[in-house]
């Protein structure tokens, strides 16, 4: 009997270091789990631009939009007035075309009563 409970105490020996050692196995992949993922986050972030330089060029960025939208808004001020110009010209020709037909039909008339008037003598 005394054997028996012998060798019940080294088989439960036995398994409670087996077991024991089977938590430091767990702790272990757990940790090198960790580094794994830590390592892989790490080149991830190495890919990008620190936030220092990041920010420096969306201010950067910024500031060219605002000139680019003051220059667009000068354009298109500019496109405008060209725009008025343009129809103030086509209603300046419009009008001299009118005014030199008006000259136009005039002479005619006047040719036209000058020749009544030289082919009718005066009595």
């Amino acid at each position: 009997m005394l054997s028996t409970l012998s060798q019940c105490e080294f088989s439960m020996g036995k398994t409670l270091l087996v077991y024991d050692m089977n938590l430091r196995e767990m702790e272990n992949y757990e940790k090198i789990y960790k580094e794994i993922e830590y390592d892989a986050l790490a080149k991830v972030i190495q890919h990008h631009p620190d936030r220092h330089e990041t920010l420096k060029e969306l201010e950067a960025l910024g500031k060219e939009l605002e000139h680019l939208s003051h220059i667009k808004e000068s354009v298109e001020d500019k496109l405008e007035l060209r725009r008025k110009q343009f129809h103030v010209l086509l209603s300046t020709i419009h009008e001299l075309q009118q005014t030199l037909e008006n000259d136009d039909k005039l002479s005619e008339v006047d040719e036209a009563q000058e020749s009544t008037m030289e082919a009718d003598p005066k009595p």
